[in-house]
Order: structure tokens, then sequence, then C-alpha cells
């Protein structure tokens, strides 16, 4: 009888959230079955469970002003500025970026280690806003996850109560993968928005160059849940070739990154400078 009554209320749940949206990226008319507003609120309860399992964010405030700062001025471009955007580097090594429903963006020290550059760092989060844009995110998660346990994470965002099975459905999230034309319209929506933004467009190709260049090694994370950056090298170049040849002399901004990022990661962190400080004072 229970399961009954919550099938019809989960029935009734969908028929009222039910409806089409136009992706703004594509063009296209899409079936939606949650609002704007759910994004923002699954993104604001998970985001603190996500950046708990991965290690939380690394503190330091300046590197954390500077990521927010460039991620917000790609996102400003975008076809929705409106979202409640958050950019963050979370401290661990694996070399990954990921995009929460509504706004959040994390980017880890793994990555960030890899970048060489303000317009490589513009066009991956780039990348990822185009995402949240398209709502490729949500989208997964009904595919991947289930909608109905969609629709109760939704229900549990909404409360302020806690989320039942909150880490669990946080690795799932990490481990969400889009198809082919999914990655091709962020790649491409990315490196718009990072050139309105006013970066320099190699900045992508860099970026998939770098990447690839990781294959014969260790294999970055980031392909678990991305397609190899083999094929999008050219068709990102293509773009850029075609729409952008005349922006390819703007600064790629690696000074920059290099004193806020590089140099800072680089830095002994806090935890280990207190014990070298406690070791020379004997204790």
């Amino acid at each position: 009888m229970l399961r009954s009554v919550t099938y019809i209320l989960l029935a009734l749940v969908l028929s009222a959230c039910v409806g089409c949206a136009t992706n703004p990226i594509t063009g296209k008319t899409e079936l939606m079955f949650l609002s704007e507003n759910d994004d923002v609120e699954l993104g604001r309860k998970y985001a603190p469970q996500i950046e708990k399992e991965l290690g939380g964010k690394i503190e330091d405030p300046v590197l954390q002003n500077y990521i927010n700062k460039v991620g917000l001025r790609v996102a400003k471009v975008s076809q929705k500025p409106y979202f409640d955007y958050h950019f963050a580097a979370l401290d661990h090594e694996s070399t990954n970026a990921f995009a929460l429903p509504g706004g959040h963006v994390y980017i880890t020290r793994g990555m960030l280690e890899k970048l060489e550059s303000e317009s490589q760092l513009a066009a991956i989060l780039g990348h990822e806003t185009a995402h949240i844009v398209a709502r490729d995110v949500v989208n997964a998660m009904s595919n991947q996850i289930g909608m109905s346990l969609l629709v109760t994470a939704v229900a549990a965002a909404s409360s302020s109560g806690q989320i039942a099975g909150a880490a669990d459905m946080t690795r799932q999230i990490i481990g969400l993968k889009f198809s082919r034309s999914d990655e091709q319209n962020a790649d491409l929506a990315g490196l718009d928005y990072a050139v309105r933004a006013g970066y320099n467009p190699y900045g992508m190709v860099e970026t998939m160059q770098i990447l690839e260049s990781l294959q014969e090694t260790r294999p970055p994370e980031f392909f678990s849940t991305h397609p190899s950056p083999e094929n999008r090298v050219g068709y990102i170049s293509e773009r850029v070739q075609t729409r952008y040849a005349g922006t390819t002399d703007i600064p790629k901004g690696q000074r920059e990154y290099r004193e806020f990022v590089l140099d800072r990661l680089s830095a002994p962190r806090k935890d280990q400078f207190e014990v070298l400080i406690a070791l020379k004072a004997g204790r």
C-alpha cells in the first residue's frame, strides 16, 4: 500500500513538473522534468558533500578568489548569466573538473597543476559552464541515476533536513557521463564564452592537447566522464580558425596564472609549514 502511494505521489510530482524548454546552446526543444530553480537547489544541497568527498576546498583565499573571478567572467557572457555560479578549486590530486546543476563548478588541484595559462583555465571553466547552461548535468542525473531518485533528491534539497544516502549520490554525480554530442556542444560553447570574456581562443585547443599528452602516462580522471580529446582538437581548431582568426594574438595570461595558481600550489602547505616550525622549536 505504501509503495503504491509513493508511486502515485511520484507520478503527481512528475506530471506537475513536466514541460518543454529550449536548449540555448543547440536551439532544440527538450523535455524537462525539473525547473531551473530545482537545478539551483540540487547544486546548493550537494555542493558541501562534493567538497567533502574530494578533499575540501584548497585553503588559499587568493587562489580561490582568482578561480572564481575567472569563472564568473566566463559565466557572465553565457546564455544564462543569472544562475547562482560558484567556481572553486578542490584539494584533490585527480585531474578533473565537473559541474553541479544550477551553477557550482569545481576544478581539482591535479587539473590546475597541468594547466599553464588563464586562457586554459577559462576554457575548462567555460566548458563546465556550458554543461550547466544546457542543463546536461540534470539530464545525465535523470538518465544515469534515475528519475525517481532525482525527484527524491529535489524534495530533500528543498527541505532543511539531511539527504539520505548523500554520500552515494555524490559519488554518482561525480561519475556522470555525457554523450559525445553534449561534449562537443560544451567544447564549442565554452570556447565561445571564453572568447567573449576576452580570452585567447587557443586556450581550449591547448587544454585538449595537454590532456591528450597525459594519456601516454596516467590517463586523467577527466577521461572517465569526458570522451578522449584526440578528435576534439580538430573541431575546436576549425572553430578558432573560421570564427576567431582575428583574436589569436590576445595574451594568454601565463604570468597571471603562474602567480595566482602555480606558485601558490607549489608553496609549502600550511599544515606542513606548522610542522616545520614546531620541529625547529623543539616541540
